[in-house]
């Protein structure tokens, strides 16, 4: 039997401040208030140490307090066949994740929401705190395609990781160039979190080799369970960023 899943529990919602210590030397003043939460979506079908860097990287580079991870019941823009079960793709996050900071969280099956729009504003209305969304340049590329995209883009500051081959598609697509003007400079990444939306910014990080569709490859896992599971699991095309 499968070991029980430490998962984001909404009623803790009066401690959120507390969800993990503030960064040396973070700032307390300006228009900063409560936690500082990195949101970092998908499927996570599996989780890798590439989702690990880049919220390791987010946490240092934004200065964030934390990073919840937002493992999606079902993505929308993904068929269902395939999909590992939810409790399975928690458990492995749980695992990979493996730091104080990096919370992994069924808040969309606990919120009961489909669309990444749906979830920020329910975040940004029921929760103390500023909250930045974490993409891969694969997905700003895509974004065009989400709901309600523009009301996504005024409810929270972005931060998008570069990906290879995708960036320079992706600063010209259709979103990025709608938001031009409202594109802060990577220098001043750790501004993101105090600014008002629409505002955004690309990051660059070194490459990484991990990817959910090259661990979906391997015979085996160290545990052995990875090729076990591996038929099992949708392709995905790793919309978040390897390390740069």
């Amino acid at each position: 039997m499968m070991p029980a899943v430490r998962l984001f529990d909404l009623s803790a919602r009066p401690r959120l401040r507390a969800v993990a210590p503030p960064l040396a030397g973070a700032r307390s003043g300006g228009r900063r208030r409560g936690s500082a939460i990195g949101l970092l979506g998908g499927s996570f079908n599996p989780p890798h140490e590439g989702h690990r860097h880049i919220s390791i990287e987010a946490l240092r580079l934004l200065g964030l307090d934390a990073v919840w991870w937002l493992v999606s019941p079902q993505n929308p823009l993904k068929p269902r066949a395939g999909m590992a079960p939810l409790a399975e793709r928690l458990h492995r996050a749980e695992a990979v994740a493996a730091h104080p900071r990096i919370r992994v969280t069924d808040i969309e099956q606990r919120l009961r929401t489909v669309y990444t729009v749906d979830t920020v504003s329910r975040l940004t209305s029921s929760f103390e705190g500023r909250f930045v969304w974490l993409i891969g340049a694969d997905n700003l590329l895509q974004m065009a395609r989400w709901r309600r995209w523009r009301d996504l883009v005024s409810l929270t500051p972005i931060a998008v990781f570069d990906r290879s081959p995708y960036s320079h598609a992706a600063v010209a697509s259709r979103v990025a160039t709608a938001l031009r003007g409202s594109r802060l400079p990577e220098r001043r990444a750790d501004r993101l979190i105090e600014m008002a939306p629409p505002v955004w910014t690309y990051i660059h990080l070194r490459p990484h080799p991990a990817s959910s569709t090259a661990l979906r490859e391997k015979t085996d896992g160290p545990d052995g369970s990875a090729g076990a599971h591996a038929a099992n699991m949708q392709p995905e095309t790793a919309p978040y960023p390897p390390i740069r």
